[in-house]
C-alpha cells in the first residue's frame, strides 16, 4: 500500500515496540538501516501481559491520547556576513529528541511485574527498537498480524512507518478526578529516525 495521500486525521495512528527473546546486541542495533530490516522485526503481536517474547514480535502501545512531534527537530544557526545586512541560516547538528506520549493509564498494562512486558521495560536501561505508524484508517487484517509491518498487516491501508532505537525512560501518572487517569511516557531517542517507509 502507499503512503498517506489524503488530507485526514490521523486517529488510527500506532505506536509499537519489538520484543525479541533476548535484548538486542549493539552491534545488531548498528546493523538496522533498511525498511526491510526493520518491518521484519515487527512481524507478529504479543500482549503486553502474559505475552511470550520471540523473534520478531512486538507489543503495542494502546490507549495513547496525543502523540507529540515526529522526527528530528531542526537546529538552526544564524551566522553573520560580512557586509550583508541579513545574516545567513545553516543547519547546524540537531540534539536528538526526547518523546513524551500521553495516554489513558490502564494499571494492570504497566504493572512491574514479570509478566509484563512494557512494564518491565520502564527504566530498564535497555535499548529497544520503535516503530510509529502514521495511519488515517484502522487495518483491515486479522489476528496477531493486524498491525505487523507487513502486506497483510499495516499494508492493508496508507500509512507512513517510522523506526528508531530509544529507551523507555519514565512512566509518570497523571490522577484526574474530573477525567480518566492518564500517564505520561518518556522514550529518549538514541539513534537517526528511519522513515518515512511504507508497505
Amino acid at each position: 500500500m502507499a503512503h498517506i495521500t489524503s488530507i485526514g486525521a490521523g486517529v488510527f495512528s500506532d505506536l509499537a515496540v519489538a520484543t525479541p527473546t533476548s535484548d538486542f546486541s549493539a552491534s545488531a542495533l548498528a546493523a538496522l538501516d533498511t525498511a526491510a530490516e526493520f518491518q521484519a522485526i515487527f512481524a507478529t503481536e504479543i500482549d503486553t501481559v502474559g505475552g511470550t517474547k520471540a523473534s520478531n514480535t512486538f507489543t503495542r502501545i494502546k490507549n495513547v491520547r496525543e502523540f507529540p512531534s515526529m522526527g528530528t527537530p531542526p537546529n538552526v544557526v544564524n551566522v553573520p556576513v560580512y557586509g550583508s545586512k541579513t545574516s545567513q541560516q545553516i543547519q547546524g547538528q540537531a540534539d536528538a529528541p526526547s518523546m513524551e506520549i500521553t495516554l489513558n493509564f490502564v494499571a494492570s498494562d504497566w504493572a512491574k511485574e514479570s509478566t509484563n512486558i512494557l512494564g518491565s521495560m520502564v527504566g530498564d536501561g535497555i535499548q529497544h527498537v520503535f516503530r510509529f505508524t502514521l495511519m488515517n484508517a484502522a487495518p483491515t487484517g486479522t489476528g496477531a498480524t493486524r498491525y505487523a509491518s507487513t502486506s497483510g498487516g499495516v499494508g492493508t491501508v496508507q500509512n507512513s512507518q517510522y523506526y528508531w532505537i530509544g529507551k523507555l525512560e519514565a512512566l509518570l501518572v497523571n490522577p484526574q478526578l474530573t477525567d480518566a487517569n492518564t500517564a505520561t511516557i518518556t522514550i529518549t531517542v538514541q539513534s537517526d529516525f528511519y522513515g518515512a517507509y511504507t508497505i
